[in-house]
């Protein structure tokens, strides 16, 4: 009976909260995608994303708001619903939550699953209506502050340890946020249970050297869990953690801990009918499924560890354990991936993340106060962080990390009678024997082995499309462990993973084709750990030229512009530049033609064969090269990712036996267009794509050239 209550609560709070989001002028408007002018309250952070409409990244933001009303065509509407705000230009920066906010924009659908009204596409700047509240203001006082302190650090470590110690990320480094999401570390970017844990058992210890009672002990970790919950900002994900921890502060003081997993299964009853979408979390569910493993399966293994072992060590072995494997149901569904280097790496990470919360939780409460004394306090905390660093790039280097695992039910059923077929065999002497055995020589290999037959790099590389979603980054070789970058992907962590994985120490050369994101936003990734030699660009005084500029300065090398016939030799490699031919482009077709028509085309050769790198030109650029003679090639990287505005007569006289497709999967643009596959496979060109099968090498054999895939799944 107490289960059906429960689940007739619940279903009753889903179906209020469905009612008030797809009924009422908010969600009417939304269907027609009305302009309106809407009175909202900020209830989150503004969030900082880049555009991947192929132009240059604006300031582009989203944020989650309640509407507290709305004027549609000239009449007012007096609401209270939740939607969510995307913005553009200035005005959005330094916004907090619980501000009050005047917009005009239009509405739009959108996705029911998250229970919000609509989406709000905003145009010009906010007009504010209200300060936030005194909470939110001490809050984010308290961030900056913190922010501040930490410029004393490394790059790395400056964007890390505040998205460690209050989640945020604004800073952090794209690289360092892949290595953590390979490594299985992301979870420490996100105030959860675990931050509150860190600053509740510090005050516990205080209390227990200062000899309080226990009930004095549990009101002290209560007021350390409510001032971190104002440093980290009292979001709904710190509530929930919030609520988790004042609950089992309240099972500490009462003397009754082992009620740990009855408080834990209220809390989470308490939370969904509050905040039914988050049923559909997965965040929520890793946090649920994570304590309930510290909760049940941890004390069990710590004991039988503790008998073996010495007892610190064990409860450092037993509980990312434990945590670990009660999410892997969660990740399987999640990822459809099982990752082999996500406890390894959270066993080296765990010890060094609870001194840098409290380092810089500290240096948050002394940063407003006296900021030289909050950067001292944020200098061992950065030799803590360093080392979370170090760890996560090492587990995401490792081969095999991370392998592939069927999803949904099936997944979870195979890792259920895979877990049952481990404790069955760990269960009797020669078993353990075995399986010690099995796991020694699966590490030899895991280290030693696999490396040599992962076969990336391929020998004799002589190009690489590099797999980085939405966009071009292409690797040119130029002898041992040096190359030429042409493009360098939307985001910095892709290009920087392909050059890594590719041995890549020096970038004598850059060349940008254009200045759209999907092409320059990564060139921060290149730069990472490597010297680089020059950068060239496109003639051009637009200001995303000037933006790519400006970029390019802050690293220190020469820009230089390219013209038709520059030619570099690096190594094995020689470097015609072929375009862009001048003319005037169709402006009004396509997607930005005007910028993709002057995008930089490279002929490149080598003893094997040619290639003709073409960046984003489309039809009218085509047409031109084509009439002033157009040098044929081997290799053809599909101008912009294959999008149907291609020349038939440019595919066929470029002459070519493979063409090279850079795009990402399930992208907005449907490329590759069918037509343009069409015209490929006329032209007698065999296609590979990096949506399909990851990084793309072309390698010289003996007498020509071949394309290895580096085998990415469909």
């Amino acid at each position: 009976m107490a289960v059906l209550g429960c689940t007739g609560a619940v279903a009753a709070a889903v179906g209020f909260r469905m009612h008030a989001v797809t009924t009422g002028p908010v969600a009417d408007a939304a269907r027609t995608g009305a302009v309106v002018v809407a009175e909202i309250v900020l209830t989150g952070d503004p969030r900082t994303y880049r555009s991947r409409n192929g132009g240059f990244p604006g300031e582009r933001v989203a944020a989650d708001a309640g509407v507290l009303a709305v004027e549609i065509a000239g009449r007012r509407h007096a609401v209270q619903v939740p939607i969510v705000v995307l913005g553009a230009g200035d005005g959005w920066q330094g916004l907090l939550p619980s501000q009050r906010l005047r917009v005009r924009g239009r509405l739009a659908t959108a996705d029911r699953s998250e229970l919000v009204a609509a989406m709000l596409l905003a145009r010009g700047r906010p007009q504010v209506l209200s300060g936030p509240h005194d909470v939110q203001r001490i809050a984010g006082a308290l961030r900056a502050g913190l922010r501040s302190a930490s410029d004393v650090l490394p790059p790395g470590q400056r964007g890390l340890l505040p998205g460690l110690v209050v989640g945020d990320v604004s800073r952090m480094d794209d690289k360092i946020k892949a290595d953590f999401e390979a490594a299985g570390l992301s979870h420490l970017l996100a105030v959860s249970g675990a931050n509150l844990a860190i600053v509740a058992g510090a005050a516990i210890a205080l209390g227990r050297v200062s000899r309080l009672p226990l009930a004095a002990r549990a009101v002290l970790a209560a007021a350390a869990m409510l001032a971190f919950t104002v440093v980290a900002r009292p979001s709904p994900s710190v509530l929930r953690a919030l609520l988790m921890g004042l609950v089992a502060a309240l099972a500490l003081g009462t003397g009754r801990t082992r009620d740990g997993a009855a408080a834990l299964s209220a809390t989470i009853l308490l939370l969904i009918l509050f905040d039914p979408s988050l049923a559909r979390s997965y965040g929520f569910a890793l946090s649920v499924c994570a304590t309930a493993g510290i909760l049940v399966l941890a004390p069990g293994w710590r004991d039988r560890l503790a008998v073996r072992l010495p007892s610190w060590l064990a409860e450092a072995i037993a509980v990312p354990a434990a945590a670990q494997a009660a999410v892997a149901p969660v990740l399987v569904v999640m990822s459809g991936a099982v990752s082999l280097a996500a406890m390894p790496a959270n066993l080296l990470a765990g010890p060094a993340v609870a001194p840098a919360t409290l380092l810089g939780f500290v240096a948050a409460l002394v940063a407003p106060l006296h900021l030289e004394a909050a950067s001292l306090l944020v200098r061992p905390a950065g030799v803590a962080v360093g080392w979370i660093i170090g760890v996560a790039e090492w587990a995401a280097g490792l081969p095999y990390g991370t392998v592939p695992w069927p999803g949904g039910l099936a997944g979870i059923g195979l890792l259920g009678a895979s877990a049952l077929v481990v404790v069955l065999v760990l269960r009797r002497p020669f078993g353990r024997w075995a399986a010690g055995a099995l796991a020694a020589g699966a590490l030899v290999a895991f280290l030693v082995v696999g490396p040599a037959l992962a076969g990336w790099p391929p020998g004799r590389w002589l190009l690489v499309a590099c797999d980085v979603g939405q966009g071009d980054a292409l690797v040119v070789a130029a002898g041992p462990g040096r190359a030429v970058v042409v493009d360098t992907g939307l985001d910095s962590a892709g290009v920087d993973r392909c050059l890594r994985d590719l041995g890549v120490r020096q970038v004598p050369l850059i060349i940008l084709t254009h200045p759209h994101a999907d092409h320059v936003g990564g060139l921060a990734g290149v730069f990472r750990g490597r010297q680089v030699g020059a950068v060239a660009v496109a003639a051009g005084s637009s200001p995303a030229t000037r933006r790519v500029s400006a970029d390019i300065a802050r690293y220190g090398v020469p820009e230089r512009r390219v013209n038709v016939g520059d030619r570099w030799t690096f190594g094995p490699s020689a470097l015609t530049v072929i375009g862009p031919v001048g003319g005037e482009p169709s402006a009004g077709l396509g997607e930005g033609s005007a910028v993709n028509n002057a995008s930089v085309v490279v002929h490149v050769r080598w003893a094997a064969g040619s290639a003709l790198l073409s960046g984003d030109i489309e039809t009218e650029a085509q047409a031109r090269l084509l009439g002033l003679g157009l040098p044929r090639a081997d290799v053809l990287k599909v101008p912009h990712h294959g999008s149907a505005r291609q020349d038939q007569a440019f595919l066929s006289a470029v002459g070519a036996r493979a063409a090279l497709i850079s795009v990402g999967s399930d992208n907005g643009y449907g490329h590759p267009a069918p037509t343009t596959l069409s015209r490929l496979a006329w032209a007698g060109m065999r296609i590979y794509r990096t949506d399909r099968s990851g990084d793309l090498a072309v390698v010289a054999t003996d007498d020509a050239l071949a394309v290895l895939p580096r085998g990415k799944s469909p």
